[in-house]
């Protein structure tokens, strides 16, 4: 029996066609864990999810099905049903606040503007979650943000996003073993 049960939450935009956008970095870090530890997946309701043992933890992967905008309605049902406390699930998005490829770390706060965490904060019904957030840079316009979230990584940006997706993957297992302060140490650092 694990001693605890973490969530770790990738946000992203369900589809092929999404797969490469920028709003869809925290899938993507997910999925590296996903292949990383070789989880097996399964899709039940609005999601699609796995486990591993981490030194005596459960680590649920999960991978909302919802469009973006709606990602509580996936994650709270789920959530609840494991009975898992707001500080145990570990959601991971982008942010056009940081630059390409920057990572920040934060045990709870706000959405910044960020649609899915919106969802998530309203069916969950609290700030207090961890969030690790990958930098996508700021659209060229504010009339741009929906534009920006769905392209792609220019090819200068896109070794700069692949290796902030490996870091925030082994970010996640510091995270889950060692705590906030020891990965912000190791993962806020300029890369």
């Amino acid at each position: 029996m694990p001693s605890e049960t973490w969530l770790v939450v990738g946000l992203g935009n369900p589809g092929e066609n999404y797969r490469f956008t920028r709003h869809n970095v925290g899938f993507r870090v997910v999925e590296a864990l996903v292949v990383m530890r070789n989880v097996k997946l399964r899709e039940k309701d609005e999601a699609i999810f796995g486990s591993y043992p981490l030194e005596g933890r459960e680590v649920l992967l999960f991978f909302p099905q919802t469009f973006m905008n709606e990602s509580g309605k996936a994650v709270a049902p789920f959530a609840r049903y494991r009975n898992l406390p707001l500080e145990k699930i570990l959601v991971v998005s982008d942010d056009l606040d940081l630059p390409v490829g920057k990572i920040r770390i934060k045990p709870s706060g706000g959405s910044g503007g960020h649609h899915g965490l919106d969802s998530i904060i309203a069916h969950l019904g609290g700030v207090g979650f961890p969030r690790l957030r990958i930098g996508i840079s700021k659209p060229p316009s504010a009339e741009q943000g929906r534009e920006h979230v769905l392209a792609g990584f220019t090819p200068e940006e896109k070794p700069k996003i692949d290796q902030a997706v490996e870091r925030a993957r082994d970010g996640i297992e510091t995270f889950i073993l060692k705590g906030p302060e020891a990965t912000m140490n190791e993962i806020n650092r300029d890369a």
